[in-house]
């Protein structure tokens, strides 16, 4: 068997992550600046959502790249510092939770996109205070 017979058209790092398009890194960090109504809501719930690991809001750590409600649905799309996070399907259910309580929604899905993948720049100054406070240096 050659190797050419391992390859793929649509090479994958990870056989259990779906490699989604994210946003424009020139968008972010998001954080719900300008949003009102539920959108504004859900947001607010996001920033009671802690890293695991650090107590930083996880939007503050810029892992939410963004939030859309429509009628009582709310969809939020974020990253993870790492595909291999240990963490990632606690983290997936507390970001659904957090959504789904806001006042005004029904139901919420998230979606792991990895693009553009996470880097400091993506913490907000809240956060990068947050960080220092825990001992990180940044």
């Amino acid at each position: 068997m050659s190797n050419h017979e391992f390859e793929s058209e649509d090479p994958r790092y990870c056989g259990y992550t779906d490699y989604r398009e994210g946003v424009d890194p020139a968008d972010l960090p998001a954080t719900g600046k300008g949003s009102s109504g539920v959108e504004r809501r859900v947001w607010d719930a996001l920033y009671e959502v802690e890293d695991p690991e650090m107590p930083v809001s996880i939007v503050d750590l810029g892992l939410i790249y963004g939030v859309e409600v429509d009628d009582g649905h709310a969809r939020v799309r974020m990253t993870l510092t790492y595909t291999g996070c240990p963490a990632r399907n606690m983290l997936l259910d507390d970001v659904e939770e957090a959504a789904v309580s806001a006042e005004g929604v029904d139901s919420a899905e998230v979606d792991l996109v990895w693009s553009p993948e996470w880097n400091l720049n993506l913490v907000t100054e809240a956060g990068k205070q947050s960080l220092r406070e825990f001992g990180v240096s940044i």
